[in-house]
């Protein structure tokens, strides 16, 4: 008589866990496609890759066989922007669904990291170089052209002069003083994002927004991911414990909260958390 396997399916957290273990080959796409699992338990991550290939394979059929970079670039954008409608949420800048991709792909309306993603993803399939850049305030995408290189937004598709990119920085207490020829604004602000950088960028956007909202629940689940993919985000940890003392959950707090403290120097706000932690009491 045979024994029946039974196989064990990850849950959303192991799966995204497996994801970004290591910085070699990143799945970037998938991982962020992975986010929507908590707020989407039925969504297949795989057949969302798949609608994205589609749309690859799509676009492929558009391209000449001699098209040039820059021709390449125009295709692309004009595939994106105009033909398929991608653009911001203007009407509901905060609504978590700008940062699910699944979402994104259904409404083509999304926030500039989640529809950076998307554009780059195609722009790799038609060989261009082209990454991200975590500019403060609002993603950027860069591509290397052999002209040169251009600073694009991916809420349009519009390339943006050094002129407009100091003019971006202006309302930033550090963006005061910077000149276009400024050697910092390029050695600074538009450095490429690593793929874990650009993943941590769509958590905490979804952080601010489900603090602001007062969910904990959903506030607990991307602080979860957050510290799966940054577990020396110690102020992560904090805020986790945080959320856990609001919640009543006294065990799980005092556990982040002496991670918190066991790995950050003297500051008024550790000392605020070890107060909070002497006054937590037992469990």
């Amino acid at each position: 008589m045979s024994i029946p396997v039974q196989l064990s399916v990850p849950t959303p957290l192991e799966y995204f866990a497996s994801l970004v273990q290591s910085d070699a080959d990143f799945p970037l796409l998938e991982a962020a496609a992975s986010l929507a699992q908590d707020e989407y338990p039925e969504l297949d991550v795989q057949q969302l890759l798949g609608d994205v290939d589609q749309l690859q394979a799509k676009l492929q059929r558009r391209l000449p066989a001699d098209a040039s970079a820059m021709h390449r670039l125009r295709l692309l954008n004009q595939f994106f922007f105009a033909d398929l409608g991608f653009g911001a949420n203007v009407n509901h800048y905060y609504d978590p669904d700008n940062s699910y991709l699944n979402a994104v792909l259904r409404t083509r309306r999304g926030i500039p990291v989640s529809l950076a993603l998307l554009w780059m993803e195609l722009a790799q399939g038609l060989r261009l170089d082209v990454q991200g850049i975590a500019f403060p305030g609002h993603f950027m995408v860069r591509v290397v052209l052999p002209q040169g290189q251009v600073v694009m937004d991916p809420l349009s598709g519009q390339s943006l002069s050094r002129e407009a990119l100091v003019e971006r920085l202006a309302p930033y207490p550090f963006g005061s003083g910077l000149a276009a020829d400024d050697a910092v604004l390029w050695e600074r602000y538009l450095q490429p994002a690593t793929p874990r950088e650009t993943l941590a960028r769509m958590l905490r956007n979804l952080q601010e927004i489900y603090r602001a909202q007062g969910d904990r629940p959903r506030l607990l689940a991307v602080l979860n991911r957050l510290i799966v993919l940054l577990p020396q985000a110690w102020d992560s940890w904090r805020d986790r414990g945080l959320v856990h003392a609001e919640c009543g959950h006294r065990a799980a707090a005092a556990m982040d909260w002496e991670t918190y403290l066991a790995h950050t120097p003297p500051s008024p706000e550790r000392a605020l958390i070890a107060r909070r932690l002497k006054d937590l009491g037992p469990g």
